[in-house]
């Protein structure tokens, strides 16, 4: 690639960063990386009822924390406005544009004698596009309103080869003379959007098909300009199961990058799903590390028919696309130990579970806790829910595990109470001491040692699953264990 590559990300600041928006980000962020190129943040804020400062922060703040970073900006589109109007009065300067002033009566009154009359074209007639000199004085002199028009070419095609979609385009007399200017005077997203990318320099937009509608349209603008055209890429939509467009309107706060944040997501777990909606390695392979991603990432490999989000609103184990979820999960269990710790440290601090001998004298504790725990769970929130219990008492024992492991035996109110006494008489609790002691009893008392061994869990851990019970007995500190253990007639109490 001989040119400086460089390409943008130009959210509109109309709400959170939403998923859409977040994989247009990744793959731009994935270009310019791998062909050591610039990525522009560009904030397109034009529209001033909508764009407020709450949304600027929440696209910043979700790009810093997917870890995409940019080179240049952030620019606000608002800021270059007087750049937009000068644009507008060289086009209408050189004839490639002209002063509209058919009110919006007229147009109308015109769309619906097209739709009688069954024409196959019901846009604009292009009825002021050549109006004589006179005629606009005129206008002008009674403070007429109008809007600019760009004048389309009346013959030709105008076309291009996209990245994903090959070969686009149409001809000329198909595309009516659109609007670029307001009445109000305000500079319209097609010119704004144009203008900014020559002022940038930008080399490729890598963008979402639902914006292919202003492709051809925005070409004639560079040419008009006598700009370079970039190259176009249109990635695949992403839809919900019902083939709906995913969107914030629609979704809400589900696929919010924020929502993954706040649910215990790793940030580059995040990217890695994302990516693939919509684009493959041409492999079997689904874990990136960032390094890789990057040189696997290729314009040429995003698909070309639209990707599908399964998330599932409810289910507590999948809240979201299970491969999402999968993903995490794999992240969780494979990074290093110490950079887990810190994200669960973060999710403890918000719930106040956080002790600071964590970071002191129990670090060791707090590392293997983190580490035995990490491989049945899929977010680091999964430690201050599921994983309650190692760091606080005021934890609810699982329902399944209350049924099917406590309160199916009655008798484990005199049984729990004995193994805490012969845990307690032991000198050190070791994983080999404490199967030693239960394994006794139960023999002593001719039942299975599953029985107290299960309740156990359900007692000290609140969970039906987990860790070898013989390890968390040596784990937990003592005094919690004979505690827990000891609290089995409330227990009963609480359920009669």
């Amino acid at each position: 690639m001989n040119k400086e590559v460089r390409v943008r990300f130009p959210p509109s600041p109309t709400g959170y960063l939403h998923i859409g928006g977040a994989r247009t980000a990744i793959a731009n962020w994935l270009f310019a990386r791998r062909h050591g190129g610039k990525l522009i943040l560009r904030i397109e804020d034009t529209d001033a009822e909508r764009s407020t400062k709450e949304s600027i922060k929440g696209i910043i703040d979700g790009m810093k924390w997917l870890g995409l970073d940019w080179d240049e900006g952030p620019y606000f589109q608002t800021a270059f406005t007087a750049a937009h109007r000068t644009a507008a009065e060289r086009l209408l300067a050189s004839g490639k544009a002209y002063k509209c002033f058919c009110t919006r009566e007229e147009l109308e009154a015109k769309r619906e004698a097209a739709l009688t009359a069954k024409q196959t074209h019901v846009g604009y007639d292009g009825h002021c596009r050549d109006l004589a000199q006179e005629q606009i004085a005129a206008f002008e002199a009674e403070n007429r309103p109008f809007v600019v028009r760009f004048k389309v070419p009346p013959e030709g095609e105008v076309g291009y080869v996209d990245k994903v979609l090959g070969r686009i385009a149409r001809p000329c007399n198909e595309i009516e003379d659109f609007v670029i200017v307001r009445s109000n005077g305000k500079p319209l997203y097609l010119l704004c959007n144009v203008v900014d990318d020559i002022r940038d320099r930008i080399s490729h937009i890598i963008r979402g098909q639902d914006h292919m509608t202003n492709t051809l349209r925005q070409i004639l603008l560079y040419q008009a300009l006598n700009a370079p055209v970039p190259v176009f890429a249109h990635m695949p939509l992403t839809l919900d199961l019902k083939k709906a467009k995913i969107s914030k309107r629609s979704h809400g706060e589900i696929v919010a990058v924020q929502f993954y944040r706040d649910h215990g997501f790793i940030p580059w777990a995040l990217v890695n799903f994302l990516v693939l909606l919509g684009w493959n390695p041409g492999d079997d392979r689904e874990i990136f590390s960032k390094e890789e991603l990057i040189e696997a990432f290729s314009l040429e490999r995003i698909n070309k028919s639209n990707s599908i989000f399964n998330y599932r609103q409810g289910d507590p184990k999948f809240f979201t696309d299970p491969k999402a979820i999968n993903i995490n999960g794999h992240y969780l269990r494979t990074m290093p130990v110490e950079d887990i710790a810190a994200m669960v440290k973060n999710e403890l601090v918000k719930d106040g579970l956080w002790h600071e001998a964590f970071d002191g004298d129990r670090k060791g504790w707090y590392l293997k806790t983190i580490d035995m725990l990490r491989e049945r769970f899929y977010t680091t929130r999964d430690f201050v829910t599921a994983g309650r219990a190692f760091f606080a008492d005021d934890f609810e024992i699982e329902e399944k595990a209350l049924k099917k492991n406590v309160l199916k035996h009655p008798d484990l109110v005199k049984w729990l109470p004995m193994l805490a006494d012969r845990l307690e008489a032991t000198n050190e609790i070791t994983p080999e001491k404490a199967e030693a002691v239960a394994r006794g009893l139960a023999e002593e008392l001719g039942i299975k040692m599953g029985i107290p061994v299960n309740a156990a869990r359900a007692l000290i851990t609140g969970r039906i699953k987990g860790p070898s019970m013989f390890e968390l007995f040596a784990h937990f500190d003592r005094d919690t264990v004979l505690k827990r253990l000891r609290r089995v007639g409330r227990i009963f109490e609480a359920a009669s």
